[in-house]
């Protein structure tokens, strides 16, 4: 398949009665890599994944997941893919050892259920039924059952939600591995921590469209400039420091002694800045690097009111 890629959305339209869900949607998940997808409540995330895990028809657009059409060739899809849903998909009664390794049964070459019931804490909890368990057990028990068939693609919904830290750290660990592995993850999210330890794309859905798309550092970068600050002698010649900068640099004293630096700060930018504060005997203090977070890009791009 080279670098064809594993998810591959055009013009993806889904419409509910009068109300659009999504609304031209475009997307592109690489190969390998772990692509988080965002937005406010709302925005079309659940109905596109949905989609592509051949759950949900579209109403027009093109539909690609590992170059198969989710609805029509399902039989040849499904047992490539991995599927974690918010809930469901599990018999009340059923414990969750049991669960797993019926799951595990109906693949050709699954995990070794002992191993992931360990790597994932379910031993205490594999002779509960599934609805005696709690939120974070329920959590577990669908990620384990999402990747206990090895699928080459994996689609998580909200994976580590009420999941305590350990948990959740667990379930990152897991899922690097994955990567490690050549498997390709999906995954919503509402956790910007999350999405920019983890992800390797990120792409950002509004109104049932992709607003942005992009490594986490990407986005951060383009959102706004980044700002680097330090204290010093009040009165520094800026104008001098401004002619060792990159060009479209800025700098400012706010304050007496206190120095605003803004532009593309990175490690070359950093180094100049103290660089020039050696030559001309300035001991900077208390030098801080200010970068706009997932967060900040998020809200600014889909604004801040509640959604509901």
């Amino acid at each position: 398949m080279g670098n064809t890629p594993v998810v591959q959305l055009r013009g993806l339209v889904k419409r509910y009665g009068s109300k659009t869900a999504v609304n031209g949607l475009d997307l592109s998940v690489r190969r390998g890599t772990i692509t988080a997808v965002l937005g406010p409540n709302g925005a079309g995330k659940t109905t596109t994944v949905e989609i592509c895990e051949g759950y949900r028809r579209p109403d027009a657009g093109s539909v690609r997941v590992l170059g198969l059409d989710p609805v029509t060739e399902a039989a040849a899809l499904r047992p490539r893919i991995g599927v974690m849903l918010q809930s469901g998909g599990v018999y009340p009664g059923a414990r969750a050892e049991e669960m797993l390794r019926h799951i595990a049964g109906l693949h050709a070459e699954p995990v070794d259920v002992g191993l992931l019931v360990d790597r994932l804490g379910l031993g205490g909890c594999g002779r509960t039924p599934y609805r005696r368990l709690s939120g974070g057990q329920r959590q577990r028990l669908a990620l384990a059952m999402a990747v206990v068939g090895r699928p080459e693609l994996v689609f998580l919904d909200e994976p580590t939600a009420g999941l305590d830290p350990q948990a959740r750290h667990a379930t990152w660990e897991l899922l690097r591995e994955l990567r490690a592995d050549g498997v390709s993850t999906v995954l919503t999210t509402h956790f910007m921590d999350e999405a920019e330890q983890l992800a390797d794309d990120v792409a950002i859905i509004d109104a049932g469209r992709v607003v942005a798309q992009g490594s986490p550092e990407e986005l951060c970068r383009g959102g706004a400039e980044n700002t680097l600050r330090f204290t010093g002698r009040p009165g520094l010649d800026l104008g001098g420091l401004l002619e060792a900068l990159p060009a479209g640099t800025a700098a400012a004293e706010p304050a007496p002694g206190s120095y605003r630096v803004t532009g593309t700060v990175d490690p070359q930018l950093l180094a100049t800045v103290t660089s020039w504060c050696a030559q001309h005997g300035v001991l900077p203090d208390r030098i801080s690097v200010e970068r706009h977070t997932l967060e900040d890009v998020f809200l600014e791009l889909t604004g801040e009111e509640l959604r509901v």
